[in-house]
């Protein structure tokens, strides 16, 4: 048996009103309509869900636990019916956003919630990727969106905008590097140790330096090698501070730290639909 939307409405509408008569009032139906169809659900459900041996009915503890249940029933069948009505007015069901891991804001942490309270029901993907790898998830389609570290030059297919908020690389070793205990460290410095360096899935070879080099797709992965003392690597600073655990120093190094710009990044051919273009401009505000 599935109970109606209008018989779950009078039952949850009595249930809050206090009465049939209020409920009625509330739904603008008749009294007798009501009551007709809190009597038919518990005929349904087997149930007493009122007792009326006062003036004014009250809920059995039956019908409190019901009356939730009701209540959950009713507020899906909102959602879905919002949800028909945004998709059939062209709104994407799903955004996929791509991230650099140099990039992270309360900004977006803020627009981001604004976004789960504007369309509830929409799911989000969140990517992590670097590099070309941002790039070509854009270009196939595979995200609406990414948020990468500004380049100089963008595909032609692809437009984008600078972020008000930069984010800062440093230079990380571990505690136990030899590098840990030397001061204004220079690139000549540098190139006696492993460099830990990123690398894109898509060209792990460009702009490969000279040298004993380690690479890795992820920020995250650098970071685990740099823990793990086996060289030394340009990581975000958020990102040590927050999970690094005390495991890696900073290398007091010429250059370094660097400030960084960060675009948001999408495709001409296929811009992001309402959701997606709500998440940008609220992005670049």
């Amino acid at each position: 048996m599935m109970a109606s939307h209008e018989v779950l409405q009078a039952f949850v509408q009595a249930a809050t009103q206090g009465s049939f008569s209020a409920a009625a009032r509330k739904l603008g139906k008749s009294q007798s309509t009501v009551s007709a169809a809190v009597a038919s659900l518990e005929i349904d459900l087997d149930v007493v869900l009122f007792d009326r041996s006062s003036r004014k009915p009250t809920l059995t503890a039956a019908g409190h636990v019901l009356l939730q249940r009701a209540e959950q029933v009713l507020d899906a069948g909102n959602r879905l019916a919002l949800a028909a009505s945004q998709l059939s007015q062209g709104l994407e069901p799903k955004l996929s956003i791509a991230m650099s891991d140099t990039y992270q804001s309360g900004h977006f942490d803020a627009v981001l919630s604004a976004f789960e309270q504007r369309y509830p029901d929409m799911e989000l993907e969140w990517l992590i990727a670097e590099y070309e790898d941002l790039i070509a998830l854009v270009q196939s389609g595979r995200a609406q969106i990414a948020f990468i570290e500004a380049q100089e030059v963008y595909p032609p297919d692809l437009t984008g905008a600078t972020v008000g908020e930069r984010a800062e690389l440093a230079l990380f070793v571990s505690p136990r590097h030899p590098l840990s205990s030397l001061d204004g460290i220079d690139q000549q410095a540098l190139q006696q140790y492993r460099e830990l360096r990123l690398a894109s899935v898509i060209n792990p070879n460009e702009n490969r330096p000279a040298g004993r080099v380690w690479s890795a797709p992820s920020f995250v992965m650098l970071m685990e090698m740099a823990i793990l003392g086996f060289g030394w690597a340009a990581l975000p600073r958020w990102l040590v501070e927050r999970f690094a655990n005390g495991q890696l120093v900073e290398l007091n190094a010429r250059g370094w730290p660097r400030s960084v710009a960060v675009d948001a990044l999408w495709s001409r051919q296929h811009p992001p639909g309402p959701a997606g273009s709500w998440f940008l401009e609220k992005m670049l505000e």
